[in-house]
């Protein structure tokens, strides 16, 4: 296997790689890293109001600088828009990052995650199959873990007890991909993120809010009384993982065992990796560290668990490293400084 740390010199010179969700927090830093690794790219996006469409557009505007970027406005649920971007640029990689995101948002509005997350994903899949890519790359979700409470939570682990619509979602897109790499051997690799964060992050994520909160001197929101845990993973360290297993193609498991299944592999091209920083934080103890970086006390108001909610979050990631030799590592306290920095100055401009 070509060292995955290598992983541009098997994509550059090649077809660009399709990331839809380009203008969203993860897609931008991951087409940033691929072009700035001079590998072209492709970036869909609907460009929707979920959020802040202001930094949609800035963040565009950044890619939109850089040599090899081509940028498509359009809809996962456009089956016929989606065939033509396919049939236009051709790309033998894809990393399918569009998503209608938010576990509390979906409680309020299941629909829009039935047409984006469920139909929008079988056009995917139905536009790789007809285009054989080389490989599919997808965003899951640790949502998908629900009620289990064994951690460090593991691919190898069942997650047949989701606790919201949004992670029903993403536990039906790993099953999908599943029925597309055995029935079409098409190679498909889902990503279960843990609570991702930094500059140009959304601004619906608790860091994100908290912060707007505490520099408007608003009280913030906590739910369960504080007692919340998160596995924190700094965005450089998603996209370097993200960016390490484009080319790493998901491959039978010649070990597989059906009457002891693995559900993070198969017999079929399909692998899942949890991609998370190893370590559980507590809510609190992030709020700390915030409120240091802001330099401002913030004002709590402590309210009840909120349904949908998982308490705790804690990713085992031996996979991901035994796959491409790679482990988040960014400290909390760094990537909070980091982002704090963004954050000044992106409400100055």
């Amino acid at each position: 296997m070509t060292n995955p740390a290598n992983w541009a010199d098997e994509l550059r010179g090649g077809p660009p790689v399709l990331i839809t969700g380009a203008a969203g927090f993860i897609g931008f830093f991951l087409a940033e890293r691929l072009l700035q690794a001079g590998v072209t790219v492709v970036g869909m996006d609907n460009l929707n109001s979920y959020y802040d469409s202001e930094l949609k557009t800035a963040r565009l505007d950044i890619l939109r600088q850089a040599e090899g970027f081509t940028f498509i406005e359009a809809d996962l649920t456009d089956a016929d828009a989606l065939s033509a971007i396919f049939a236009d640029h051709k790309p033998r990689h894809v990393v399918n990052l569009a998503a209608q995101a938010g576990v509390r948002y979906s409680i309020d509005n299941p629909a829009a995650y039935a047409a984006s997350n469920l139909t929008g994903f079988l056009n995917v899949l139905e536009a790789c199959r007809r285009a054989e890519v080389a490989h599919l790359v997808y965003a899951s979700s640790s949502s998908v873990y629900g009620g289990n409470k064994v951690q460090p939570f593991s691919v190898r682990h069942s997650v047949d007890h989701p606790v919201s619509l949004y992670a029903a979602t993403k536990k039906a897109n790993e099953m999908m991909a599943h029925s597309y790499s055995h029935l079409y051997n098409l190679p498909a690799t889902g990503l279960r993120f843990f609570t991702v964060y930094g500059p140009w992050g959304r601004p619906d994520m608790a860091y994100y809010k908290f912060a707007e909160k505490i520099r408007a001197g608003q009280p913030i929101q906590i739910y369960n009384n504080g007692e919340m845990e998160r596995d924190f993973t700094y965005i450089d360290d998603i996209v370097e993982g993200v960016a390490r297993l484009i080319p790493h193609a998901a491959a039978p498991d010649t070990g597989f065992n059906p009457e002891s299944p693995n559900p993070g592999a198969s017999w079929a091209p399909y692998r899942l990796y949890n991609i998370g920083n190893r370590r559980k934080e507590r809510l609190m103890d992030m709020i700390a560290l915030l409120e240091k970086e802001l330099g401002q006390e913030a004002v709590k108001e402590y309210l009840p668990m909120q349904p949908g909610d998982i308490q705790a979050t804690w990713a085992d990631i031996d996979d991901l490293e035994e796959a491409v030799g790679f482990s988040p590592s960014t400290p909390l306290s760094e990537g909070l400084g980091k982002f704090v920095a963004w954050y000044d100055g992106w409400r100055k401009d």
